[in-house]
């Protein structure tokens, strides 16, 4: 009767995969108390921000060139797939 066990919440590394992917990605303090990181330098933050600031200008120059070579005002959802694919970070499931 007494063989099972249910309801433990031990060490799963799924269970802190999928809060992880869960954690705002605004917050990095929380996303790395998350993936259980002891210490981090403060200059790291700044570093994270810079990148994702130069990641995303790029993104959408790349982005609005799709744009305004398709004669169009409204950036599409297609036109940042594409700025991805060309960045090489393909992603799916955004139209065909």
């Amino acid at each position: 009767m007494g063989d099972k066990v249910r309801g433990r919440k031990g060490n799963n590394p799924d269970r802190r995969l999928r809060s992880l992917m869960r954690a705002k990605c605004s917050e990095g303090s929380e996303i790395s108390r998350t993936a259980r990181v002891k210490r981090i330098s403060g200059n790291i933050y700044e570093e994270a921000r810079s990148v994702l600031k130069l990641f995303l200008e790029n993104l959408i120059k790349d982005a609005t060139t799709y744009t305004e070579h398709a004669k169009r005002k409204t950036v599409t959802a297609m036109d940042v797939v594409y700025s991805l694919k060309k960045a090489g970070r393909t992603i799916y499931g955004f139209g065909t």
